[in-house]
């Protein structure tokens, strides 16, 4: 840092900074150096590399994130719900590269409202895929699926082999499903949302409750998905 070119400390920082950020050094949702890390590379005091970053913050640069740290911000994503709504074509849309990982693949009892949306008695065996779904390796959304298990056997070795839902059902012989509902609520995440999504917890999900018909028009898919409410914007098609 030059001491007596006129323009203050925390203005070199920032400027620093933004041309790191700029560059190839950061991607969005990458998050920065501890303030003792950034404080002692400068050479300057923890109240002057605060006022750096709430410059950057100011900016749109950064996020500052009680607990966590500072992140590089990540543009907020459209995404279509319509009636056809597919994570990866959304993404795709947006320019960004899809992917993700499965987190479970099991066969559980329909709850009460997993059986009220598929049309099934409570405890009638459905087959359960939660998996985390990122765009450009930035966390977007944690969502978790259910389908009959008697329409839907062999889905789960499907869907290991394609990575994909609508691949999976296509080798089931299921060819099309459309959206039939979606209903969005905001809550502040719980258990380890917050972690696998890479936020705040003090900062709200989007929460997605939809259902998928079948071509015969039968339930197929319920689901329940929590979006990062800071890198989506939901749009629906009318």
């Amino acid at each position: 840092m030059e001491r007596t070119n006129g323009i203050a400390l925390w203005r070199q920082i920032e400027r620093t900074l933004a041309e790191e950020i700029h560059g190839p050094a950061y991607r969005p949702g990458d998050r920065l150096p501890t303030e003792a890390e950034l404080a002692a590379r400068f050479g300057v005091n923890r109240h002057t590399l605060r006022r750096a970053l709430s410059a950057l913050q100011e900016a749109g640069l950064v996020s500052i994130e009680q607990g966590r740290g500072t992140f590089v911000h990540a543009d907020v994503m459209e995404y279509q719900i319509g009636k056809r709504t597919r994570f990866s074509e959304n993404v795709l849309h947006s320019r960004r590269q899809p992917g993700g990982r499965l987190l479970r693949a099991q066969e559980v009892p329909a709850g009460a409202e997993t059986a009220r949306a598929l049309g099934l008695r409570p405890g009638t065996p459905v087959l359960l895929l939660e998996m985390l779904r990122e765009a450009d390796g930035l966390p977007v959304s944690l969502a978790i699926h259910y389908f009959p298990k008697e329409r839907c056997a062999g889905l789960i070795e499907a869907y290991e082999h394609s990575g994909s839902i609508t691949s999976a059902l296509f080798s089931l012989g299921i060819k099309d499903y459309t959206r039939a509902q979606t209903r969005v609520t905001t809550r502040l995440p719980l258990g380890d949302e917050a972690r696998l999504l890479r936020q705040a917890r003090s900062q709200p999900v989007l929460v997605s409750e939809g259902v998928n018909l079948d071509p015969d028009g039968l339930p197929l898919e319920y689901s329940v998905a929590c979006f990062a409410g800071q890198r989506v914007q939901f749009v629906f098609d009318t």
